[in-house]
């Protein structure tokens, strides 16, 4: 990942965020925007189509793993969008070190993964507060009681 290599030896921080990104909606956007607020480059981690379907169901994901990343790499606040197949990012946050790892405040910081890699390289773990009102399950409940 030499754009990552770059923007650490010019100094940039490097915040680290993920999700399986599937319906983006006004919550996953407002999470984006807080989470680009914490450092000077947003690198997301999307969850694949397989690691989709291991976390969220075999109907899931709706949207194809190459569409949430390019509208993710849409969004102006998003620097780069790296798709992982395990159901964690773990490995990626290891190869990554990112300077921060930000997830919602409905993970306890021991649960975030990667939280003790970030840790014990220097870096710290944000927990964000998430918008009320707006889920990709909520959202495809309505959609089928349509």
């Amino acid at each position: 990942m030499p754009v990552l290599t770059s923007w650490k030896q010019t100094g940039c921080s490097v915040v680290f965020t993920n999700g399986c990104f599937d319906l983006v909606h006004r919550g996953h956007v407002d999470s984006l925007a807080k989470a680009a607020t914490l450092g000077d480059k947003l690198v997301v981690g999307l969850n694949s189509d397989v690691s989709v379907k291991l976390l969220k169901g075999n109907d899931r994901p709706l949207i194809d793993q190459q569409s949430r990343a390019v509208l993710l790499a849409s969004l102006l606040m998003v620097d780069a969008v790296i798709i992982f197949e395990e159901e964690t990012p773990y490995n990626l946050i290891k190869t990554i070190l990112p300077d921060v790892l930000v997830k919602g405040r409905d993970y306890q910081i021991e649960e975030i993964a990667g939280y003790d890699i970030v840790l014990a390289s220097g870096g710290r773990v944000e927990r964000i507060d998430l918008t009320k009102g707006f889920s990709t399950s909520d959202i495809i409940e309505k959609i089928k009681g349509s």
